[in-house]
């Protein structure tokens, strides 16, 4: 049985609010799970101490048991110092400007440059 450590919405509509939850990867987002190892309200500002709650204790014991974190979560884990921070991509690979825009761009550059 493959584990995550992944979101759980709860919360009304246009309100979300997650539980963070050791599940089975097979079950579906907001269904079964083992155990609830935190929650994260992203209706609060991010510097509010509630905003993201996590039981480091227990979501240790879960990793070391082979349960792996979704993206998502491995950054709050990270922020949070429980595991290494991961990468993270703000610009998705699949919106960067293609080839003949790139180097339409490095021409205007250059020509700016000369200028």
């Amino acid at each position: 049985m493959s584990l995550k450590i992944r979101l759980a919405r709860a919360g009304a509509k246009k309100r979300p609010y997650y539980h963070i939850v050791v599940a089975d990867s097979r079950s579906p987002r907001d269904g079964r799970f083992i155990e609830k190892v935190g929650s994260y309200n992203p209706m609060l500002p991010a510097e509010h101490e509630e905003r993201i709650r996590l039981a480091g204790e227990r979501i240790v014991h879960w990793m070391s048991q082979g349960a792996l974190p979704t993206e998502r979560v491995a950054r709050f884990l990270g922020n949070v110092g429980l595991t290494p921070k991961v990468a993270w991509n703000e610009q998705p690979k699949q919106s960067a400007p293609k080839k003949k825009a790139q180097e339409r761009a490095a021409a205007a550059a250059a020509a700016a440059a000369s200028a």
